[in-house]
């Protein structure tokens, strides 16, 4: 119960502390693009793409949480747990397009770099630097940002906005000392480089759930030993190990036990292996119980295959 408490808190102070890094962060991506096309710097618009990605990512950390806590039914035995991970295919895909259009834009500038007002430039970077470092002060003190994997995600988004910024500020003071026009496109290729690469990255991780992918944090051939270790388990096959959102591993098996388990020992016995994989990140837990005398399979992967003519065949796979 303590426990349960313990979470409940932390977890409406992640919210609380989400929320009012989305509100900034929002607010100030409008001022710099507002400020990008008034100054005419490409830097200053691909910072605000990446604020937009900041932005983006802080709301699907909070859609996450709020969803979280909507019950599952009867249409979606899960819940609505997987829309963050299709909120996050979408933000990635989202990121890549930007960071692909700020190339085009830049290739253009660098042949024929035009006249930036760098005064400008150079006050809004520099509040855009104060704005990320307030919220990444505000995360880390407030913020469970070691153990919960959304909140760090939201964390790093926001330091590598930092990078962003002084990017941005660097190019504004060249153009201002040097009057070196190119400086402008250079960082803003600069940025697009950095939203491209946390596109990448969100992109591929977001599909490795959808695929069901073996989740990053756990080892198969861990888990198959923590799971044979036990002397009554004589066999272990049709092993899936999925994500079903950040944060909730699920497994499910089938274990080959003695013939003579009673109900009641292979239920104490499960307990143990469930303990167990939980120090192993696994949140999510089913395990069908066999004896030798049940038809199975001996692999320990998937053998299943699709139904293709719906018809519902009263035996076994042989």
């Amino acid at each position: 119960m303590g426990e349960h408490h313990h979470h409940h808190h932390s977890h409406s102070t992640n919210k609380k502390v989400l929320f009012i890094s989305f509100l900034i962060i929002t607010g100030f991506m409008i001022v710099e693009a507002i400020g990008g096309v008034l100054t005419n710097s490409l830097a200053l618009l691909s910072d605000a793409g990446h604020m937009l990605s900041d932005a983006v990512s802080l709301g699907i950390a909070l859609m996450a949480i709020i969803f979280a806590q909507k019950v599952a039914n009867a249409s979606k035995t899960f819940g609505y747990k997987r829309i963050e991970i299709l909120a996050a295919t979408l933000n990635g895909l989202t990121l890549i397009v930007i960071a692909l259009f700020i190339f085009y834009e830049a290739i253009g500038r660098f042949m024929n770099p035009p006249e930036v007002a760098s005064t400008g430039m150079l006050i809004i970077s520099s509040i855009g630097l104060a704005v990320n470092i307030l919220v990444a002060w505000i995360m880390m003190r407030g913020a469970d940002t070691k153990d919960n994997l959304n909140m760090r995600g939201a964390y790093l988004h926001v330091i590598s906005d930092m990078i962003g910024s002084i990017g941005a500020i660097v190019a504004a003071l060249l153009i201002l000392f040097f009057d070196w026009g190119w400086a402008d496109p250079l960082a803003s290729v600069f940025v697009a480089a950095l939203v491209l690469r946390s596109g990448y990255h969100l992109t591929k991780a977001s599909l490795h759930i959808l695929m069901e992918g073996t989740p990053q944090d756990v080892t198969v051939e861990e888990i198959i030993q923590t799971i044979e270790k036990y002397d009554e388990i004589k066999a272990l096959h049709d092993l899936h190990i999925w994500t079903i959102t950040s944060g909730l591993n699920a497994l499910s098996c089938h274990v080959v036990v003695n013939d003579d388990l009673t109900i009641k020992e292979s239920e104490q016995l499960l307990d143990k292996v469930e303990h167990d994989l939980l120090h192993q990140n696994i949140q999510h837990v089913t395990i069908q119980v066999e004896t030798n005398t049940h038809q199975h399979e001996r692999s320990v992967y998937c053998t299943a295959k699709q139904d293709i003519s719906h018809q519902h065949h009263h035996h076994h796979h042989h």
